[in-house]
């Protein structure tokens, strides 16, 4: 979610990549549905595997509870977002949990391209 809602509101003014340290084997339907009310079409996208070479590209690494799974790199600026896991969760737990991300991403945009106003 908070890759595409990212990607949504920079309109290109960032790169956004999205990888999980354990990846789950599909989106959560109730993600997908929650993400299409806002006109987010994640039929394309899938879980990807985290590698170093996403986390050495990146200047920015956004974890969500990853630990020692996440590769640690100097020089990147990390930020951990505790969020309620959307895994098994019906579209009503999901929304409060995309509109909390949403407001991250949106504060988050504001610092990588100042400039932006929302």
């Amino acid at each position: 979610m908070a890759a595409a809602l990212l990607d949504h509101h920079a309109q290109g003014t960032v790169h956004v990549r999205s990888a999980g340290s354990t990846p789950a084997h599909e989106i959560n339907p109730a993600v997908r549905e929650v993400m299409a009310e806002l006109g987010l079409d994640l039929s394309r996208e899938f879980p990807k595997p985290l590698t170093t070479d996403v986390v050495e590209a990146a200047d920015v690494v956004i974890t969500m509870g990853c630990g020692d799974a996440c590769p640690i790199f100097p020089g990147k600026r990390y930020l951990d977002w505790e969020l309620t896991d959307p895994a098994g969760k019906g579209a009503n737990d999901v929304r409060p949990i995309r509109d909390d991300i949403d407001q991250r991403v949106r504060e988050l945009l504001t610092e990588l391209v100042p400039a932006r106003t929302m």
